[in-house]
């Protein structure tokens, strides 16, 4: 193992009788640090995150690889010691604020169920927990909240709630997979500011999984480019947006919109990259199965 709290090493995730999805995918994530995971829809973002908390979809296998988790291999272990180690030391902030929680049930038990059945505490210490968050995420009478029912809030609310709920057992590692996507332009900036305070406060190991190179920039300390799968850059942040190496990464660069020129056109990644890219990941492919 090397790198950092999360290492990853040559993970590959395949479809049951159908192709793979991501391709020996390695990176780290250090203690206290924001790592930005970037790519176009379906590039396998998200399965990355879900392959760590071991939440993939009944048709997808880990298939090679290695997983660390604060230095123990985790596809070494039993799925039951797995499922412990995941669930005391690592935590997800979804991307749908709505579908993240359950509509029958009040808030107050969303957060404080987790502090009970992993971590043992008892109802009351886990309710002042609840409160101590709810309040650290600026939601304004929280002991109101903590009664209410998901669909009595707002969308941004919920998703302030999903973020005091992953911090509420103070894991090393969050998974945040596209966590604003569901939210409209003011509400994301609200967020985004938030997950970094959190971040820093509790110096908690973060992905953060999007599509958006604008918000990598503003709270990633690193990042890694995926595309079919397959990681075809990583860099520290100041060095990727000055001199990106990969021809996909530049062209994702220039295909992104600037505030400096609103009414420009976009450009689109050439497909000349595009084929260049593909055609090496078909190389992979073909030395994999070799």
């Amino acid at each position: 193992m090397s790198g950092g709290y999360l290492s990853i090493r040559n993970l590959s995730v395949t479809l049951m009788g159908g192709p793979r999805i991501l391709r020996n995918v390695s990176l780290d994530v250090a203690a206290g640090q924001v790592h930005g995971l970037v790519g176009e829809s379906g590039a396998g973002k998200s399965m990355i995150g879900k392959a760590v908390l071991g939440i993939l979809p009944r048709a997808l296998r880990i298939t090679g690889g290695q997983i660390w988790l604060d230095g123990v291999d985790l596809l070494t272990l039993a799925p039951r010691d797995r499922r412990r180690r995941i669930g005391a030391t690592a935590a997800l902030i979804p991307q749908d604020p709505l579908t993240g929680l359950n509509p029958s049930r009040r808030i107050g038990p969303q957060i404080t169920d987790r502090l009970v059945d992993i971590l043992g505490w008892t109802r009351a210490r886990a309710d002042e927990r609840a409160l101590a968050l709810l309040d650290e995420v600026h939601i304004p009478e929280p002991a109101r909240v903590m009664r209410a029912y998901p669909h009595e809030l707002s969308g941004g609310m919920r998703q302030r709630i999903l973020i005091a709920s992953a911090f509420a057992a103070e894991p090393k590692l969050i998974i945040a997979d596209e966590p604003t996507t569901a939210l409209d332009v003011t509400v994301q900036k609200q967020i985004l500011r938030l997950i970094s305070e959190m971040q820093a406060l509790h110096g908690t190991a973060l992905l953060f999984v999007t599509h958006d190179l604008g918000v990598v920039s503003k709270v990633c300390d690193t990042l890694s480019v995926l595309y079919a799968g397959k990681v075809v850059e990583e860099a520290r942040m100041r060095r990727f947006f000055l001199r990106p190496v990969h021809p996909y990464s530049r062209a994702l660069l220039a295909a992104t919109p600037t505030h400096t020129d609103p009414t420009g056109s976009l450009t689109p990644v050439p497909p000349e990259v595009i084929a260049a890219v593909e055609d090496e990941v078909r190389q992979h492919d073909l030395r994999w199965r070799a």
